[in-house]
């Protein structure tokens, strides 16, 4: 159907997202599908009889706008124990639906027309539209192939009397490097005796490898006092699809992230809340998520060694960057289409997480799936 009124797009240059592309042609091909960042199994039983549990006792109605208070007051927990951090349940933890929609109210009540955003890029795909629907510009500080650290030199240079805040995404996706305690003093002297707010995107915040220690702008309180920071439970509990996330700031900050919440989704599904708020409870830390994920992307590893690709360093996340350029040297788009048609693998081309930067021959695949899904995967790409 057409329509007889023009339309003017507010994102005329933004297409559907590379995630829903390469699953869709995963699906029509029947390939494996190690492209968008879910697990292809289950999460913990005992949760799903959590949420049964809570519809049965009757939590089937609107929660309060910022969350049960039950998960709230576990968050300010969690928090507490395992950064050290004291924030209010009350007035300084909001439940959202998933951490985009949490991204997205906070990107939206922070930013106005004018204002400066300072990324690290490759960047997560929703942060540049909701910057530049706010009437922000996005300014770019490239992470480059292949270590991908950040140049705190460029990052200075950045900054400028327009810049209203800078997002950190640690672990990173789609690199799966983390930052370090001297990343964070970094950053701290260059928001010293400015008004940069900041916003961190920390969803992968349990999934880090090899003994590190998840470096939370919640640690800094010079940071954290300045800073929305927004963490999901889709990562740590295995549960993508529930779109269960929260944002953790000071009041002020706070309350207008909630301005924004209350119209964009009001609240979420109360009974997935109510489980939460024990799971949460019993494990703040995810003790186990590290080594499940490390023994994972070991695992991915060990199967791919042999092969033309070549893996990149992973420190975070469940994401593996692999280097192809010992088998062409067509562009990351054309690559990860040839592999998934020919080769019957879906990853994601890293070039859909850019802007400046030209980047290089690298794919980014996701190891969150079960053992014979990553066995099937290797065998095919030691054939490429």
């Amino acid at each position: 159907m057409t329509s007889a009124v023009p339309v003017s797009s507010k994102l005329p240059d933004i297409g559907t997202s590379i995630f829903a592309v390469m699953t869709r042609l995963a699906n029509e091909h029947g390939a494996i599908n190690l492209s968008q960042g879910f697990p292809d199994f289950d999460c913990d039983p005992a949760l799903v009889e959590a949420v049964a549990a809570a519809m049965r006792a009757g939590h089937n109605q609107y929660a309060p706008m910022p969350g049960v208070l039950a998960l709230r007051e576990a968050i300010a927990r969690k928090v507490a124990h395992c950064y050290g951090a004291s924030y209010d349940p009350m007035t300084e933890i909001v439940v959202t639906s998933g951490a985009t929609a949490g991204l997205y109210a906070t990107l939206t009540a922070l930013v106005h027309p004018g204002d400066e955003v300072v990324l690290f890029e490759p960047c997560y795909d929703s942060y540049v539209p909701v910057i530049r629907l706010s009437g922000g510009t996005p300014v770019f500080v490239s992470l480059r192939y292949p270590d991908y650290a950040v140049d705190w030199d460029e990052v200075r240079r950045a900054i400028t009397p327009r810049t209203r805040l800078i997002l950190v995404n640690t672990p990173h996706n789609p690199t799966g490097v983390t930052w370090s305690p001297g990343d964070m003093q970094r950053l701290a002297a260059l928001v010293d005796g400015t008004n940069i707010l900041l916003v961190s995107d920390e969803v992968y915040e349990h999934i880090i490898f090899d003994g590190r220690r998840h470096e939370s702008i919640l640690r800094y309180p010079d940071l954290r006092d300045r800073a929305v920071v927004i963490s999901s439970f889709g990562k740590t509990f295995h549960t993508t699809g529930w779109k269960v996330g929260y944002c953790v700031a000071p009041q002020p900050l706070m309350a207008e992230v909630t301005r924004v919440h209350q119209f964009v989704t009001f609240t979420v599904h109360t009974p997935s809340q109510v489980a939460f708020a024990e799971f949460v409870s019993r494990d703040p830390s995810a003790t186990s998520l590290p080594g499940f994920y490390q023994e994972k992307r070991d695992r991915f590893l060990a199967l791919t060694e042999g092969s033309r690709f070549r893996p990149l360093r992973c420190e975070g996340t469940y994401f593996q960057l692999m280097d192809y350029s010992a088998i062409s040297r067509e562009g990351d788009k054309a690559v990860a289409e040839w592999l998934l048609t020919t080769h019957g693998v879906a990853a994601i081309p890293v070039s859909a997480f850019l802007y400046k930067d030209s980047g290089g021959p690298v794919l980014r695949f996701c190891f969150a799936k079960k053992d014979e899904t990553l066995a099937a995967a290797g065998e095919r790409l030691k054939r490429v």
